[in-house]
């Protein structure tokens, strides 16, 4: 390991530390708006310390009291979304193993689901609509892994429901990583066999990289069906990822 590269997986560890410390000893006596705030700083400075610039968010203002939902791309997602727009997020339990992330998602409230789980599902489907209805913002991955760059799987309906029954709009949000020539940053894929340190130090050894997120119109959710609510949003997210690198 070269000196560069272990500067900057020193400063990461201690940002993670700081971050664990945080959601241990501060955000069980802080307020949401204080926890939204302290959720933005940390995610800012995590992702410059990964060298990742976000830039300011693109489309539509992000919506305070809304169900997001996102294509997934890597592990960096959460953050990005929080540097801009804190959100309590739902995931699939598999991050709950992932060394120092899963410790720091489960601190900051995220919920977990494990697959396949119909009971559990049920569960969270009642927990997701509370937390809408106190006002809350909720953010998820409805495609349930990574995908290729520029690809959109189809998002799975089941959870949109929980924005049906709360009465709140569902706002799509796409992402994208692009380097210095603007195409797809080559450090980013987060697929197959690939793990969290893989990945953290793929991006600590590459290029910069460039964030971008794109509020996307939101979708009434009254009277509609979940599955409507479901192709709209992926059928919106899939056309600004495919524009996205053109920008």
């Amino acid at each position: 390991m070269n000196i560069r590269l272990a500067w900057r997986l020193a400063r990461v560890t201690v940002h993670l530390c700081e971050g664990l410390a945080t959601c241990a000893l501060v955000f069980p006596f802080a307020s949401p708006s204080q926890r939204a705030r302290l959720t933005r700083g940390w995610s800012a400075r995590l992702l410059r310390l990964c060298r990742v610039h976000v830039t300011p968010a693109l489309g539509v203002p992000a919506l305070a009291h809304a169900l997001v939902v996102a294509n997934h791309v890597s592990w960096l997602d959460i953050f990005v979304i929080n540097a801009l727009s804190p959100c309590r997020f739902v995931a699939k339990a598999e991050i709950r193993a992932w060394p120092v992330m899963g410790r720091l998602a489960a601190g900051a409230g995220t919920v977990f689901i494990a697959r396949g789980n119909r009971r559990e599902l049920r569960h969270v489907f009642k927990g997701l609509v509370d937390v809408l209805q106190k006002g809350e913002r909720v953010a998820l991955f409805p495609e349930g892994t990574t995908g290729l760059q520029g690809q959109v799987l189809p998002f799975h309906a089941n959870l949109f429901e929980a924005a049906v029954d709360a009465g709140v709009p569902v706002q799509p949000y796409a992402l994208a990583y692009v380097g210095a020539d603007g195409a797809h940053h080559p450090s980013i894929e987060y697929i197959g066999e690939t793990t969290f340190v893989d990945s953290l130090f793929r991006i600590l050894q590459g290029p910069p990289v460039t964030a971008r997120l794109t509020c996307l119109a939101p979708l009434e959710s009254l009277g509609a069906h979940r599955r409507e609510l479901a192709q709209a949003s992926q059928e919106a997210v899939a056309t600004a990822v495919a524009t996205a690198v053109s920008h």
